[in-house]
């Protein structure tokens, strides 16, 4: 998967908050890579295969690009192998 073009992603730029925590449920091996926000939930789907973390590594560069940080200030927390994942927003290291 190459970088994700942020032009077809929802602006979730609000999520960017240290310390934010970040529920997601991801489905793998979908026909598009796609970000979307229903009923409050936030639903990202990659077209790679979850093994080897591969799928985990889509998803937080997807989540990445649509909050417009960096995919390091990112970090699952739960949910490795699990479609319903947690990740922790670790602030931008500036100062």
């Amino acid at each position: 998967m190459g970088k994700p073009k942020s032009k077809n992603l929802p602006d979730l730029t609000y999520l960017a908050q240290a310390g934010a925590e970040i529920a997601v449920h991801v489905t793998p091996r979908a026909a598009r890579n796609s970000v979307l926000v229903r009923d409050g939930q936030l639903r990202i789907s990659v077209t790679v295969v979850p093994e080897n973390g591969k799928a985990n590594d889509a998803v937080q560069r997807l989540l990445s690009t649509a909050m417009g940080v960096a995919a390091s200030q990112l970090r699952l927390t739960r949910g490795q192998t699990a479609r319903e994942k947690l990740f922790v927003y670790l602030g931008s290291s500036r100062s």
